[in-house]
């Protein structure tokens, strides 16, 4: 019978949008791939977004190097981490953000838990960008 493959050997399995102006926001399916997300996947210089207090999928807007988003944009990512969570149905949901290089694994912690430090908090509406999700 042959070994299943290590976590870390699957592809983490993620939903991918396009937001105007062609930034890239990538969100977690699972703990685990918020993990891989946040810790392997994303760069120092992204944005990384969290919905506050509750379980959800970790968010990271794409920044390409010499590039910096508008403030529209960043909220537009945090929109869609407030969709990734329990708050969906909600008006106003508080998203915690901050860079990645900000985002840090507790050693031996579960999957999914991370530590943040620098974090803004923005209070937006649930929202995914009118283009569906590439899957």
């Amino acid at each position: 019978m042959p070994r299943p493959d290590k976590p870390e050997k699957v592809p983490p399995r993620l939903w991918q949008y396009t937001l105007p102006g062609g930034w890239i926001v990538l969100a977690g399916r699972t703990d685990q791939d918020n993990d891989r997300l946040s810790i392997k996947i994303a760069k120092a210089n992204d944005w990384w977004f969290h919905v506050r207090g509750l379980p959800g999928s970790h968010v990271i807007l794409q920044v390409p190097s010499g590039q910096e988003p508008d403030n529209d944009t960043v909220k537009a990512a945090a929109a869609i981490a407030a969709w990734h969570s329990r708050k969906r149905e909600s008006n106003q949901v508080s998203v915690s953000a901050t860079r990645a290089r900000f985002v840090t694994k507790p050693r031996g912690a579960p999957p999914g838990t991370v530590e943040i430090r620098k974090e803004k908090t923005l209070v937006v509406r649930p929202a995914l960008p009118t283009e569906s999700p590439a899957d």
